[in-house]
């Protein structure tokens, strides 16, 4: 099933069921009002607005009304934890390599991983609301799940059924803020403001054969500027899969519902082309695209989100349906 969080002036606002087709929807305030009470009471809750999902998909709900990505929240408007991987190691070797910095054996066996703030999540149509383009303003198009209660120490395969849903996100990133933060070795802070998620969550079983064994077969698309920059492939390269970076969290305490994760930036590995590196999938992040320019010519060109820039990050299916909606955003600055 698909399920949404529209706008109702609160701050948690109202749990809505999405036809597959991203056509319709009807509030689920007869079975919950928020998603949070749905994870905390999944296996009594879910099954509900399965059977509302399957009357709305046959047409036959009373009260269905068209669907809107404008009116959505985060489908977590805020959540009691999110925590963000780095599971695309091309991601890694490429900022490593632009910066002539060897990637640690380790990485590759432990995750990286972040913990960001959850009070305050974007709705997928919401500005990108910015201090300053001196920050350096990135967009990261990811994927996320949202998971059921993951008790300490459970292993990859356990945390793998703990996932009760998956969704997109814009893990956006002041890149300028970061080296400074990072050099004092406590972590992100200032460097990653609020986090967007698409429109709709969906469960693992909504996705059929794309979804296997904790990794997401479908291609991530970013449009920047109206412009396609990004067709990277989620699911093969995915060094860590989200069953490996759930457990990597759960390793010394409890991971309580409704707690989401991030795969980090999906990303590529080159091809060889006429003697010369390509990335023929584009970039998920501008980060990325300036490592390749620096690897291949010594100097990064492209610059960072300027006060005006729109950024489009959607998944299709093999039929070309959008599965979660689009996380669409515009860069404004803070009014005073």
């Amino acid at each position: 099933m698909k399920l949404a969080t529209y706008k109702d002036g609160s701050r948690d606002g109202q749990l809505v069921v999405v036809s597959k087709d991203l056509s319709s929807a009807h509030y689920a305030s007869g079975i919950a009002q928020r998603l949070q009470q749905v994870l905390d009471d999944w296996n009594f809750l879910s099954p509900q607005l399965q059977d509302l999902y399957q009357t709305l998909n046959q047409g036959k709900a009373r009260h269905a009304f068209a669907f809107d990505p404008k009116m959505c929240m985060a489908p977590l408007p805020r959540a009691y934890q999110w925590a963000d991987g780095s599971a695309y190691m091309n991601h890694v070797e490429l900022v490593r390599a632009s910066r002539n910095s060897e990637v640690p054996a380790n990485f590759y066996e432990d995750p990286l991983m972040y913990q960001g703030g959850s009070d305050d999540f974007l709705g997928p149509c919401d500005d990108i609301v910015a201090v300053s383009t001196d920050h350096g303003i990135d967009f990261e198009a990811e994927v996320a799940v949202v998971t059921g209660d993951v008790p300490m120490q459970s292993s990859a395969d356990e945390a793998l059924e703990s996932i009760r849903l998956v969704m997109l996100a814009n893990d956006v990133s002041l890149r300028r803020l970061i080296p400074a933060e990072l050099a004092k070795n406590f972590g992100f802070l200032q460097g990653k403001p609020a986090t967007a998620f698409s429109p709709v969550a969906v469960t693992p079983d909504e996705l059929g054969s794309a979804w296997q064994h904790g990794r997401l077969h479908l291609t991530m698309r970013v449009d920047w500027n109206d412009k396609r920059v990004g067709m990277c492939d989620a699911g093969p390269e995915m060094t860590f899969h989200f069953g490996q970076l759930i457990a990597h969290l759960a390793k010394t305490r409890n991971v309580r519902a409704g707690s989401i994760i991030g795969s980090g930036t999906v990303s590529n590995q080159a091809v060889e082309a006429k003697g010369r590196k390509d990335w023929p999938k584009g970039y998920s992040c501008i980060a990325e695209k300036r490592a390749i320019e620096t690897i291949l010519d010594g100097k990064a060109q492209t610059e960072f989100m300027q006060f005006g820039d729109t950024v489009r990050i959607e998944m299709k299916d093999k039929d070309g349906q959008s599965v979660f909606g689009a996380i669409d955003q515009k860069v404004t600055p803070l009014r005073a």
